[in-house]
């Protein structure tokens, strides 16, 4: 269907504000030729008369009137869109799309999104929680701008990487379950354990850790959520891996304890290598590193 053009209807707007088409032009800088040439085109397009004359004034139809509202609306939709762009080209808006894993969005990301705001107060961030794969996948397919994620196995070469953190693993134990002092793969497989799902890339460094001693301890429960785990933990039901990040201090019922030999998982942000980084990415970027 044809619709009227923005052109259009702000010259339509300004002849029924000022009453003429010809002041209508001299305030939009057109020809007075030109005004009438857009408002006959656009009667044309709505198949209806717009505009009348009484006592020496424009003034609109009955149908004029209907749409006088919505020309309106229209008008000042297209002075948000260019408003909007000025806002994005000027480096006072942007928006990031970052997908991460639940740990992160916990205990990295609320400090992050502070002090990205502090530095852009119109950053818009978007979080999409999920695994590694599923996060290297959106970023590779364009529908994240970064990700957020534990360095995988392997890694598409349409991806860059910016190397953040080393996060040692941590043993998490009921009060009374372990001997004191830092926990070797035999002493943990000796207990019962509760361990991340199996093929996450966190649980992967889990399992390799074991496998370097001989062993492959059959866990009572996994899961994909490391607070339930934590709360499964401290109700005594059995010890756990864990990134520190997720451990800031010791669950109520269980204890924080070192890994020995230690293990620790890489966080790191991958992006698109042909991403251009706008404003907002970069502070997003910048924020992240800086608080690794």
């Amino acid at each position: 269907m044809e619709t009227p053009t923005l052109r259009q209807l702000r010259t339509f707007i300004a002849a029924v504000d000022l009453g003429s088409v010809t002041e209508a032009a001299r305030s939009l800088h057109l020809t007075q030729p030109a005004a009438s040439q857009q408002l006959r085109e656009m009667e044309r397009i709505l198949g209806t008369r717009l505009l009348d004359r009484a006592e020496g004034r424009v003034v609109p139809t009955a149908a004029g009137h209907a749409i006088l509202g919505a020309a309106r609306r229209a008008q000042q939709a297209a002075q948000d869109v260019a408003e909007a762009a000025l806002a994005c080209r000027s480096g006072d808006f942007g928006r990031v799309r970052l997908g991460t894993g639940a740990t992160a969005c916990i205990h990295l990301l609320p400090p992050a999104l502070e002090a990205a705001r502090g530095r852009m107060p119109g950053l818009e961030v978007t979080v999409v929680i999920g695994n590694t794969p599923e996060m290297l996948r959106g970023v590779e397919e364009g529908s994240l701008d970064a990700g957020l994620v534990t360095k995988p196995r392997s890694i598409s070469r349409a991806l860059t990487r910016i190397r953040l953190r080393q996060d040692p693993l941590m043993a998490l134990v009921p009060h009374g379950m372990a001997p004191a002092g830092a926990l070797g793969p035999a002493q943990l497989a000796a207990i019962p354990l509760i361990l991340y799902e199996t093929g996450g890339d966190t649980r992967g460094i889990v399992d390799g850790w074991f496998r370097k001693a001989g062993l492959a301890p059959k866990p009572i429960m996994e899961l994909g959520s490391v607070e339930a785990i934590k709360v499964l933990v401290g109700s005594g039901l059995g010890a756990s891996v864990l990134p520190a990040l997720a451990l800031p201090q010791d669950v109520p019922g269980a204890e924080r304890r070192p890994l020995r030999p230690t293990v620790a998982r890489e966080l790191i942000l991958v992006m698109r290598k042909e991403k251009v980084l706008d404003r907002g990415l970069r502070v997003m970027t910048e924020v992240l590193q800086a608080l690794a």
